[in-house]
């Protein structure tokens, strides 16, 4: 009897931990953003635009078709190539937008950087993102 207890009580440990990073997983930004971000790809960051997007670029924001979007990320990491990104922070508001805080490495400079996603049309797409020099 006491070690089917001790079953019990391990196996409602085991899922609750599970459970618990199942919730957390759901709540991340997309991984092929971070992906793009850290290889300074325009073209599979654009995957992820939003037809609108407000990108901010050291405290100048501004809003974009998805196209031009493309254009003005093609030209700040050709000006600022990557030598490394992560995420230092994933979550989601009460609204279902979910969000990630990071840090951009190029040769010279750290930027903090936002990311915004909402919901359209069954995927999660950038609704802002934003690069603030360190």
């Amino acid at each position: 009897m006491k070690n089917l207890m001790l079953v019990m009580i391990w196996m409602l440990l085991l899922v609750g931990f599970v459970g618990v990073g199942g919730a957390r997983a759901q709540a991340d930004v997309p991984a092929e953003i971070k992906t793009a971000i850290r290889s300074g790809s325009s073209r599979d960051l654009a995957r992820y635009f939003n037809n609108t997007v407000e990108i901010g670029l050291d405290g100048e924001k501004s809003s974009y078709s998805k196209t031009q979007a493309e254009f003005v990320m093609k030209s700040f990491f050709a000006k600022n190539a990557p030598s490394g990104f992560e995420f230092d922070h994933q979550g989601s508001s009460d609204q279902g937008q979910r969000y990630a805080i990071g840090t951009y490495n190029t040769k010279g400079d750290l930027y903090r950087v936002f990311v915004v996603v909402k919901q359209a049309n069954g995927s999660y797409l950038i609704d802002t993102i934003d690069f603030t020099k360190k």
